[in-house]
C-alpha cells in the first residue's frame, strides 16, 4: 500500500551543486493538499490543508539527490463545512492543540524511465513518523512571465488513519486517506 505527504508531496529536493532550491509557491496559491476519504462508503468526502510551507530541490539529471520538506499546519483542515472541521481539529483525528504541525521529509527519490517518480520519506502527522510513499510527475517547468522560474509536480498517495494512530470509527469502507499533492515552486 502506497502511503505518504500530508501535504502532504509533495516537492523534490538535491544536495548535488547542480541541483536548483525551489520555495513551494503557497503565497500565490499555485500549491494545494487535497485530501479525499469515503463517507460510509456511498460518496467522497473531500477537502485541503490551507496553510503549509515548503521547500523541494530538484535535478532533472539526477533525481535521485532531490529532496523536499513540507510543513502543514494541522489547524488548516478544511472540508467545507464549520462543524464537521471542528470534529476534525478535535482529539478524535487530527488533535490540533497537542499536533498543531504535520511533516514530510523525503528519504529517497527515484524516477522511471517514464519520467514518473517514487518519493519516499517520512511523514509525521498526530504524533507518529510512518515512512510514505508518494507516486509523482513533473507537470512542468519554465521561465514565468515576472523574470523567475519555476517547476511543478504532482503526486498522489494513501495513508491508513490507524497507522497514524487516529482510530475513530468511519466505518469499513474509510479506513484509508487519499492525498492529491499538486506543487509549484519558485526556484531560489
Amino acid at each position: 500500500m502506497k502511503k505518504i505527504a500530508l501535504a502532504l508531496t509533495l516537492a523534490f529536493g538535491a544536495t548535488a551543486a547542480s541541483a536548483a532550491d525551489y520555495i513551494i509557491d503557497t503565497k500565490g496559491a499555485h500549491a494545494s493538499i487535497n485530501f479525499k476519504v469515503q463517507h460510509l462508503g456511498y460518496s467522497w468526502l473531500t477537502g485541503r490543508f490551507n496553510e503549509f510551507e515548503g521547500e523541494f530541490s530538484y535535478d532533472e539529471d539526477k533525481p535521485k539527490v532531490s529532496k523536499v520538506n513540507v510543513t502543514i499546519q494541522t489547524d488548516s483542515i478544511d472540508s467545507n463545512h464549520a462543524e464537521r472541521d471542528k470534529h476534525l481539529r478535535s482529539d478524535d483525528f487530527l488533535n490540533v492543540e497537542k499536533f498543531p504541525e504535520a511533516k514530510f521529509v523525503s528519504t529517497t527519490v527515484t524516477e522511471d524511465s517514464d519520467g514518473t517518480m517514487t518519493i519516499i520519506g517520512d511523514l509525521t502527522l498526530h504524533g507518529v513518523t510512518k515512512s510514505v510513499s508518494i507516486d509523482a510527475h513533473k507537470v512542468g517547468e519554465g521561465k514565468d512571465p515576472w523574470g523567475g522560474y519555476r517547476a511543478g509536480f504532482a503526486g498522489t498517495t494513501k495513508i491508513a488513519l490507524k497507522d497514524f494512530d487516529i482510530d475513530y470509527d468511519l466505518g469499513p469502507a474509510s479506513t484509508e486517506v487519499e492525498l492529491m499533492l499538486h506543487v509549484e515552486g519558485v526556484k531560489q
